[in-house]
């Protein structure tokens, strides 16, 4: 899968789960943070694409949601160090 197709797919998948997207300028990687009664996730706008990614896959592991699609575990699983998706593989 495309770097592209991942990051719109981990796109998708955090807005599912009930958070805002902001891509900021700064000096900051990004992550998850509540603003009031806002979920967000600030991302620095100019990462290069697999820093995004990266911190999309790195908010979804913390969140850790009872389910998800093998595209997305296997995305997460490639770029987070942790065997916290390992049950959604088969095999």
């Amino acid at each position: 899968m495309k770097k592209t197709a991942q990051l719109t797919l981990l796109e998708t998948t955090i807005k599912e789960l009930g958070y805002t997207i902001r891509y900021e300028k700064g000096n900051f990687l990004g992550g998850e943070c509540r603003l009031r009664e806002d979920k967000v996730v600030v991302v620095n706008k100019y990462l290069p694409l697999e820093g995004k990614i990266y911190t999309f896959a790195l908010v979804i592991s913390k969140i850790n949601p009872p389910s998800l699609s093998p595209d997305i575990a296997k995305i997460v699983d490639s770029f987070v160090d942790t065997s916290l998706f390992s049950r959604n593989k088969q095999g």
